[in-house]
């Protein structure tokens, strides 16, 4: 929080957050935490429920001043999902953007308490704690402190820039590292953020448009809804990140020169651990880059093509689960890939979802990424399904107007015939969690 303080004294009339200068945003949350100090003075962790919105920056900022642990709550999740996840963490005291938890609007009515102005904050001291996995099933609580965000925001500099003119949109969660990240880096770099609730399609393209905004963090769904429409822009970067990228949608962004940089990266690791931009690199549109500053990638176990485990070594890396082993040296992401002569890295698989049929290996990206291709697919996925005789045997879950005969004679001329799914499975649309990850745990 020294930071907002510095750049509330040094770019007093900066907008920081939306309409808000720097100088308004550190008055606000001061202020703000004074109204919760009565509310959270004996505890350790506390919670946030809430979609994006500025209020939500400035409890979480808040929360920061008064160095609180907080647990950002996903807000699909269930009921009896939060009240787990709540026990688990041993937090008593929630707030919240509606009349479900504490209200925001009651802490903004309530009474101020003096309270010690607290300048300086312990590096290894957890600021977030973030819980994922929610596409696999049980969740893990990731800590997340300033050494990581300090590091990350600093490797963050070096591959991505900075610029006064910068004013990075947040459409993507905050209780997701992806969308929380783009509001410490604009804080530690006295940058401007535009906070979405959530991603409304015209307000993105009038943003880009009106050069309002000129960064942008994106997951390809998104980027698939409006990169045919926009006409204009002013655009110095466009993360692209969370999930397979078609080829397509790539190659319509670089003919209308939007600066997309490919992105890998995980909570445990405080976000992307590697990057690149397409347009500087077209010829590596299908890895998703290189290591940022200060991180290690290393391919284990692999195979005769070199093909392995992705694990991790960096500053930015979370010092382990809450109430789990600490990681100490390499963390295995459980991604398989592998690394080319330059040093771009390539994302072949989940571990978990690659299906072994007969001995041998099925990536279901490879087999996803063709599919996209074609017009006339529209969202697919592929996972594995038991078999007798081959062990496991691919399974195609679809959104398309195409017919099971069309796909296969399509499929059959790019893949080896092990490779073809045995089932295909039409639906009107896959599911996703909030930041637009396909759930295959529930299609299985």
């Amino acid at each position: 929080m020294n930071w907002l303080k510095k750049y509330s004294i040094e770019r007093p009339y900066k907008k920081f957050i939306n309409d808000l200068t720097f100088r308004q945003v550190y008055e606000s949350v001061v202020d703000l935490a004074k109204k919760l100090f009565s509310y959270v003075k004996n505890e350790k962790r506390v919670a946030i429920y809430s979609n994006n919105s500025v209020d939500m920056a400035l409890f979480f900022l808040a929360f920061q001043f008064l160095q609180k642990e907080v647990l950002m709550l996903n807000t699909c999740l269930t009921d009896e999902e939060i009240a787990k996840q709540l026990k688990a963490l041993n937090i008593k005291v929630i707030f919240s953007c509606d009349n479900k938890f504490i209200s925001f609007d009651k802490v903004y009515k309530g009474e101020r308490e003096d309270i010690k102005s607290i300048e300086n904050f312990e590096e290894e001291s957890i600021a977030v704690i973030m819980n994922t996995s929610a596409t696999t099933g049980e969740f893990k609580s990731v800590p997340i402190g300033w050494k990581q965000f300090y590091s990350h925001v600093k490797a963050s500099q070096k591959s991505l820039g900075v610029t006064d003119e910068d004013n990075w949109l947040v459409v993507l969660p905050m209780y997701h590292i992806s969308g929380l990240s783009i509001l410490i880096r604009s804080l530690y770099n006295g940058t401007s953020v535009t906070i979405l609730e959530k991603f409304h399609q015209e307000e993105v393209i009038k943003l880009i448009e009106s050069n309002t905004i000129n960064m942008l963090s994106i997951v390809p769904t998104m980027l698939n809804r409006i990169v045919d429409r926009i006409e204009k822009h002013n655009l110095r970067v466009v993360l692209v990140g969370g999930e397979f990228i078609p080829k397509p949608l790539i190659e319509k962004s670089i003919v209308k020169n939007i600066p997309i940089y490919k992105t890998y990266g995980m909570t445990e690791t405080t976000s992307q651990v590697t990057t690149f931009s397409v347009l500087d690199y077209p010829e590596k549109i299908d890895s998703v880059g290189v290591p940022l500053e200060k991180v290690v990638i290393h391919i284990e176990n692999t195979d005769k093509k070199g093909i392995g485990e992705i694990v991790i070594k960096s500053s930015m890396l979370m010092a382990g689960y809450v109430g789990k082993k600490k990681v100490f040296n390499y963390f295995n992401s459980e991604d398989v890939g592998y690394m080319d002569e330059d040093g771009f890295l390539y994302i072949l698989d989940r571990r978990k979802n690659i299906i072994i049929s007969g001995g041998e290996n099925i990536y279901p990206k490879e087999i996803e990424n063709i599919l996209y291709a074609h017009p006339k697919i529209y969202e697919c996925a592929v996972v594995g399904e038991k078999d007798e005789r081959w062990g496991q045997v691919p399974v195609l879950y679809v959104v398309s107007s195409m017919d099971r005969q069309k796909i296969l004679e399509y499929l059959s001329n790019k893949l080896a015939k092990y490779k073809l799914p045995k089932k295909i499975i039409y639906l009107e649309k896959l599911p996703r969690n909030a930041s637009g990850k396909i759930l295959k745990k529930n299609l299985t």
